[in-house]
């Protein structure tokens, strides 16, 4: 807002404004006025550590995937067959004495197949076989849902672990590379 000088006219209708008015009260002298309120000083603020979100928290939140892959919850599995030969069977030093092959197959289909052939292995007196599932096809899908590669992959280790092939089996295992590597299982049965 600019200051600028009055005019006669406006000095002039200013006075008369003042004369007509009146006090709002007129027992009060000058004096007694109330004073105004002391504006009130500001103290000084601490000094404070610089602040970052989260800077001491010790727990760190997961990534977006809650479940590690299959791979990482075969290998953290633990061992229930002899040490030196399940060191062997992964290296891929030992030979498996019977194999089936699932590409191909529905998991309708993959289920009944994979129960006949372990029950039959088992009962023919076989120890280690190769169960072969696939890494699975790559979805085109960019949906919302992220979805796991390979669903025999994925869903043979849970039929594994389930009745009636549960009393089957004593260890599962992903197979060395010169037997298929991720997309195989070493399947290793118990004696009868």
């Amino acid at each position: 807002m600019s200051r600028r000088k009055l005019t006669q006219d406006e000095v002039a209708l200013w006075r008369k404004v003042a004369d007509a008015t009146q006090r709002l009260h007129p027992e009060r002298t000058r004096h007694e006025l109330p004073h105004p309120k002391p504006k009130p000083t500001k103290a000084p603020h601490p000094h404070r550590p610089d602040f970052q979100i989260g800077a001491r928290s010790a727990v760190r939140m997961p990534g977006h995937d809650l479940m590690p892959g299959i791979s990482d919850r075969m290998a953290r599995q633990p061992v229930q067959m002899d040490r030196k030969k399940f060191g062997k069977m992964k290296r891929g030093k030992v030979l498996p004495e019977g194999r089936i092959d699932l590409h191909g197959m529905t998991t309708d289909q993959a289920h009944p197949a994979l129960t006949g052939f372990i029950l039959r292995a088992q009962a023919e007196g076989k120890r280690l076989v190769l169960v072969i599932t696939g890494k699975g096809k790559t979805r085109s899908d960019d949906g919302p849902i992220p979805t796991r590669r390979g669903v025999l992959k994925h869903q043979v280790p849970q039929w594994l672990s389930l009745p009636p092939l549960r009393s089957a089996v004593l260890q599962v295992a992903e197979a060395h590379v010169r037997h298929g590597g991720s997309g195989a299982y070493y399947v290793y049965l118990r004696r009868r």
